[in-house]
């Protein structure tokens, strides 16, 4: 891409020079204008490495979200840990990641966000290095959490950076679709890497292989992203509501991924969710008193940066769902290993892949990103709406494949736009807090949904084996409302985008002014 983008500096160049002589005047291009071309084409190959660097930060930070999953039943005979503490080694994570986005992001517009993400970036590979020589299950939890405040200062900033880093909206855009299916990609491929790490090394290599990825991107970020100033922590500096919403997000995180366990109606559940509402609420009023908010109002007052936010908790929550329930049923109803089941998604990294980086540049140049979103939205529905046709008899070929097909194909055209609306209204000095935010949408919209959708999987499942269903026949039953309820977030979703979302001026999506020197 970066080479690429050289050339065209040059034909460009060329093509000028052909231009002027053989004008009237046939003047010949001075010397700084060949010069300028040249420095002007270096500096658009460096902006690209760096976009490419923020984007392999992503897919490192994505991908252990999700590589944990198929090693867990190594690390359970590994190290003897009990159902419930097994559960914690994904837990353990999730809560502070989720909690921390918000704050981390603020941080970096205060601080500097070239900083602060690689001092994440250092506790997160440092934390990984920890977890792989965790040898019982005290250090390897305790090893977790670090990762998950580490990943979560690493990737709050992220897209803010991204988005600042390419001025011109054409090169803006196909940055966010790289840095989309960055996000996206990452997640699908962290169950087949998490396969073939276990079965090939050990469970340990799930968290060494971070290690070296953290040093390489680490040493790229340093000699590629400028150095940025932030406004200053006194500046902005809301201590209260730093607590406050920390605080909400993470109690309200810890009440959703128990709820299945402990039960929608449980102290645990509804006393946790009580006060993360009452921490919120008081989050919010802090926001609007406060001297120096730490999410400024000026950032909420923007519809797009509210209805972007709103159909990406409910569209994640349906593709947490999507996630987790069918490899569920590749490996309970159809019988695959979990290295199949893991092969089994690689179709959807790569449809991501095109799609994201080709497709939604261009639909969001020619249409526009809101008019890009209100398409990707009903093909993802669509998808959803074949794959809860899934049953015993179907095999992989003929429902799975398909719809996973389908559905990587509306995400990969929804998701980039999605991003662009997100950041279209907001000012460089806010890109980090309004990235951040954007973050902690998607963790805990994917909370909510996943926890919502488990809730009706168990129930119809257990409604159906009542009934005297066959076992497979029940889960296949209990998975088919999981993704119709999914295709109805996504329905929801669409609607929201209509009302909410507006079309952004003419070079403004995505427009971050430039990064404060």
């Amino acid at each position: 891409m970066c080479p690429l983008e050289h050339e065209s500096a040059f034909f460009r160049l060329h093509r000028l020079e052909h231009r002027m002589s053989s004008g009237t005047n046939r003047a010949p291009l001075s010397e700084g204008t060949v010069m300028s071309y040249f420095s002007a084409a270096a500096d658009l190959r460096r902006r690209w490495l760096a976009v490419l660097v923020l984007s392999a930060a992503q897919v490192m930070i994505v991908l252990d979200q999700n590589i944990v999953n198929v090693a867990l039943p190594a690390i359970r005979d590994d190290l003897g840990l009990s159902p419930g503490n097994l559960v914690w080694t994904v837990n353990a994570y999730v809560i502070p990641f989720g909690g921390l986005l918000l704050l981390a992001g603020r941080l970096g517009d205060l601080i500097s966000r070239k900083y602060v993400f690689l001092a994440g970036l250092a506790l997160f590979s440092a934390a990984s290095l920890w977890a792989g020589s965790a040898d019982d299950q005290t250090g390897l939890l305790l090893a977790r959490f670090v990762q998950g405040v580490g990943g979560a200062v690493t990737s709050a900033g992220l897209l803010g950076m991204v988005v600042t880093s390419l001025p011109e909206p054409r090169h803006r855009a196909r940055a966010i679709g790289v840095f989309g299916f960055a996000s996206a990609g990452g997640g699908a491929l962290g169950t087949v890497v998490g396969g073939v790490l276990t079965d090939a090394l050990s469970w340990h290599w799930i968290f060494f292989i971070n290690v070296p990825i953290g040093v390489v991107v680490g040493v790229m970020a340093w000699r590629l992203l400028p150095v940025d100033r932030g406004v200053g922590v006194r500046a902005g500096a809301d201590v209260v509501g730093a607590v406050l919403v920390t605080a909400g997000v993470v109690l309200g995180v810890y009440a959703l991924i128990n709820a299945e366990s402990q039960g929608w109606g449980s102290a645990v559940t509804l006393g946790g969710g009580a006060v993360s509402v009452v921490l919120l609420t008081g989050f919010a009023l802090r926001q609007r008193f406060a001297t120096t908010p730490l999410v400024p109002t000026r950032v909420l007052r923007s519809r797009n940066v509210v209805g972007a936010n709103l159909v990406q908790a409910l569209m994640v929550g349906a593709l947490f769902g999507f996630m987790f329930f069918t490899v569920l049923h590749l490996q309970q109803v159809l019988g695959f290993s979990p290295l199949i089941a893991g092969l089994a998604f690689l179709p959807a990294p790569a449809v991501i892949a095109v799609v994201s980086m080709t497709v939604a540049p261009r639909l969001m140049h020619r249409f526009g990103a809101r008019r890009t979103t209100l398409t990707g939205l009903p093909i993802l529905a669509a998808g959803f709406v074949m794959l809860a046709q899934v049953s015993p008899g179907l095999g992989y070929e003929v429902s799975v494949g398909p719809a996973m097909v389908v559905m990587a194909f509306g995400f990969g055209i929804t998701m980039p736009s999605l991003m662009s609306l997100a950041m279209s209204d907001v000012a460089a000095e806010d890109s980090g807090v309004t990235s951040g935010l954007f973050n902690t949408t998607q963790q805990v919209g994917g909370a909510v949904g996943l926890a919502v959708l488990s809730t009706l999987v168990g129930a119809r499942t257990e409604a159906l084996r009542a009934e005297g269903v066959a076992e497979a026949a029940a889960l296949a039953g209990g998975y088919r409302a999981a993704f119709w309820l999914g295709g109805g977030f996504v329905a929801v979703a669409w609607l929201i985008a209509g009302l909410l979302l507006r079309a952004a001026p003419a070079g403004r999506e995505s427009r971050p002014v430039a990064t404060p020197a």
